[in-house]
């Protein structure tokens, strides 16, 4: 470590002398606020790429081509997010975990409270749309470097008998961001005009995006700049390395670990995003209705993603995750028909989505992490992450809607059914290899 590395290492640590020793407890308190904060950024964007973006950025064009762009540039963080972690690796192993962080977060709040502030095409043009894409992109980078190593450590002082307990609670932070994130856009969207609503309601969930980071920001920084968890991430050899390097020992490993959660990427986007953009263009429906079935499943993934860790003791991860992905293979044939049944063919269709969504999803992150060798576990699960949601969430949105409105919504099913088989053929290969 550099003599910068040091000296910011050694202000953490005389700031935070009286901290008492790590904690399996204390270690998954900073994982959910990590993860929701994170999780709460995604929603509400995703949010606003349905209902927001393709008014104010793309009005000149009819609402599904400007809803697909809005898609498109959706997908920008994703691509930029394996590019942020190479980054935001190499400061890491320069001056330390908490200087990465504090850069990364920052970052990613600044990028997130400049998008409240967007004009819209009507003031500036194709530029509006050209910044928007700009401020998608520093949020991906920030998000492939705001890994704080803290699920992997979480994990890693798991019980044996007590793996999946611990492996659910960095999920938590998906349905907790989706709730507040649903709550704001359908208070704002149903006791505003739809005129002051895109004028300016919409911009308060991203001003409310800003804060959450800030106290992210502060609670894990608390936590990481110890000397207790300096210490403890040392001993545990949860240390930064290349991505070349960590590829070349950990490739197949890596690669086998971003397709294993593919189900439940696909699951995620189609029980999240596609399904409001879908009732957003094609029904009469207001969205604040929708949002409230959002949130409603939100709860229901809330308690399944929980049930997820006492099932998962049970049975095995590998096991569960097996069967739901299979179960989701099964659903895919009948989900369209659901979606498309009125409303209670909606609500069915979001209850046994998050139902599925919360069992698969609680345990897809990091089960072929336990295959890294220690030396590369805290960069090989980073980047593992950032693949996976690539693959498997990246173009989901976009590629969902584009095929369910032009081939009907049984080609978003087949969408959802390939994720399914991708899944079980990484399960499959993964279990042959050990």
């Amino acid at each position: 470590m550099s003599g910068a590395s040091a000296t910011f290492e050694r202000n953490g640590r005389s700031a935070h002398s009286g901290h008492g020793d790590v904690s399996p407890g204390e270690i998954a308190i900073g994982v959910i606020i990590g993860r929701t904060s994170e999780f709460f950024d995604f929603f509400v964007y995703a949010i606003a790429s349905v209902i927001v973006f393709p008014k104010l950025v793309f009005p000149h064009l009819d609402p599904l081509t400007g809803t697909l762009y809005s898609f498109a540039i959706f997908a920008l963080a994703f691509i930029a997010r394996p590019i942020g972690t190479g980054v935001f690796m190499a400061i890491d192993r320069s001056y330390g975990r908490s200087v990465k962080l504090t850069i990364t977060l920052f970052l990613l709040g600044t990028c997130t409270v400049a998008i409240a502030f967007l004009p819209g095409y009507e003031q500036i043009g194709w530029v509006s749309a050209l910044l928007l894409a700009v401020f998608r992109t520093g949020q991906g980078l920030a998000l492939g470097g705001e890994w704080d190593g803290l699920p992997s450590l979480l994990a890693m002082n798991a019980p044996p008998n007590r793996r999946g307990w611990y492996a659910m609670i960095p999920q938590l932070g998906a349905p907790l961001g989706l709730m507040v994130a649903a709550a704001l856009f359908a208070y704002f969207a149903s006791n505003l005009s739809s005129e002051d609503f895109l004028d300016w309601g919409w911009r308060y969930p991203f001003f409310v995006a800003f804060a959450i980071n800030v106290v992210a920001l502060f609670a894990r920084l608390r936590m990481v700049d110890t000397p207790e968890y300096v210490e403890h991430f040392g001993k545990r050899e949860l240390e930064p390395k290349p991505i070349s390097e960590t590829m070349r020992h950990e490739g197949l490993h890596v690669v086998l670990g971003a397709f294993t959660p593919l189900a439940s990427f696909a699951l995620f986007h189609m029980v999240t995003v596609f399904p409001l953009s879908w009732v957003f263009l094609y029904t009469n429906q207001s969205p604040a209705r929708f949002l409230v079935i959002e949130l409603i499943g939100a709860i229901v993934g809330l308690i399944t993603i929980v049930l997820s860790g006492y099932v998962a003791d049970l049975v095995g991860r590998r096991n569960l995750l097996f069967a739901t992905a299979a179960v989701i293979a099964v659903f895919s044939g009948f989900a369209p028909q659901l979606l498309s049944g009125g409303d209670a063919g909606e609500v069915a269709f979001m209850v046994l989505g998050f139902i599925l969504l919360g069992l698969s999803f609680g345990q897809s992150s990091g089960t072929l992490a336990e295959n890294f060798a220690k030396v590369y576990r805290y960069t090989g699960s980073a980047f593992t992450a950032d693949l996976a949601w690539l693959f498997g969430a990246g173009f989901a949105p976009f590629v969902a809607l584009w095929l369910s409105s032009h081939f009907g919504l049984m080609a978003a099913g087949l969408y959802l059914l390939s994720g399914a088989v991708c899944t079980l053929l990484a399960l499959g290969l993964s279990r042959q290899l050990q």
